[in-house]
C-alpha cells in the first residue's frame, strides 16, 4: 500500500478524485437530476429491529459534509476508497473500491453510478480500469470483485467490458431499492498475483 489517502486517478478524458466539502452542490445537483435513473439499481438499509441494527447502523442517511468525512476517513484506514468521477470540471459519477480486505485474501469490491447524460460513453469503463489498476499495482489485491443485478444490462457491459469474469450468482445478496436482490459476481484477479 504505498500511496496514502488522498489519491487522484485519472486518463486523458475522466479524473478520479475524493469528493471534498465544496462540490456539495455539484454533487446534489447531479443526485436530483438522476434520482429516478439511480433508484433500481440503489443499495438501500433494510428495516431491522432495533436491537438488531448493530454499532454503526442508522435509517437517516447522512449530510454531505459527514458523507466526505467518512469516505476520508475510510481512505485513510485503507478500508474503502470512494471517488468523484469527473469529464472536465464536470462531475458525471462516483466509484468505489470497498470492502477492502488486506491478509490471505487481499480483495475488494467496485460500485458505481453514472450521470445518466454521460452513460454509454466509455466514462464508466474507464473510471473502472483506473481503480482496478490502482488495486492490482498500488495496493497488491488479487482480486476484485463487482456485483451487480441481472437486470443491470449497461452495469454487466462494463464489468465485460474492463475484463471482469462472470463468476456467479448471490442470491438476496443485497438489500437495493427497497428488497434483497439477487446479483450476479464478476470477478478480476491481479495477473501479477497467480
Amino acid at each position: 500500500m504505498s500511496s496514502p489517502w488522498p489519491v487522484v486517478l485519472g486518463n486523458s478524458e475522466i479524473i478520479l478524485r475524493p469528493l471534498r466539502f465544496r462540490d456539495r452542490n455539484q454533487w446534489y445537483s447531479v443526485r436530483v437530476q438522476n434520482r429516478e435513473w439511480l433508484t433500481p439499481w440503489e443499495a438501500t438499509i433494510p428495516v431491522v429491529p432495533d436491537k438488531h441494527a448493530g454499532p454503526d447502523v442508522s435509517s437517516e442517511l447522512p449530510t454531505f459534509y459527514e458523507m466526505v468525512r467518512t469516505f476520508n476517513h475510510e481512505g485513510r484506514q485503507q478500508r474503502s476508497f470512494t471517488f468523484a468521477i469527473f469529464h472536465g470540471k464536470t462531475m458525471i459519477g462516483q466509484i468505489s473500491l470497498g470492502g477492502v480486505i488486506y491478509g490471505a485474501l487481499r480483495a475488494g469490491h467496485i460500485g458505481y453510478w453514472i450521470d445518466r447524460n454521460y452513460a454509454n460513453k466509455g466514462y464508466t469503463t474507464q473510471a473502472v480500469e483506473l481503480l482496478t489498476q490502482y488495486a492490482f499495482e498500488e495496493m497488491a489485491l488479487h482480486r476484485v470483485e463487482i456485483n451487480l443485478r441481472p437486470e443491470n444490462q449497461a452495469s454487466r457491459r462494463v464489468a465485460e467490458k474492463a475484463g471482469y469474469i462472470l463468476e456467479g450468482e448471490r442470491p438476496r445478496y443485497l438489500h437495493i431499492d427497497g428488497q434483497w436482490r439477487d446479483h450476479l459476481s464478476f470477478v478480476r484477479e491481479n495477473p501479477r498475483l497467480r
